[in-house]
């Protein structure tokens, strides 16, 4: 199982999304992003591929920050890891 890092997050966003790397800062939130929630649905299936874990659909919504959205991750993936 792999652990998703905020270098790791960024570099989705960056390559697959094409989010633009100087919008990206640690304290951005995905509403500072203009993303809706089709968008943070299809990120988390690409974050589940990354770290090999379920991710709850809902578990990320657009007020959460970058690194808070790390730390949901690798909360899910803990609890997955304890099952």
């Amino acid at each position: 199982m792999s652990d998703l890092t905020y270098e790791t997050l960024v570099a989705l966003l960056v390559e697959k999304f094409e989010v633009l790397p100087e919008l990206i800062r640690p304290g951005v939130t995905f509403a500072d992003l203009e993303v809706d929630s089709l968008f943070l649905v299809e990120l988390l299936l690409v974050v589940e591929r990354e770290v090999q874990a379920a991710i709850p659909d809902d578990a990320i919504n657009a007020q959460d920050t970058l690194e808070r959205a790390v730390d949901i991750v690798r909360e899910h993936v803990a609890t997955a890891g304890t099952r």
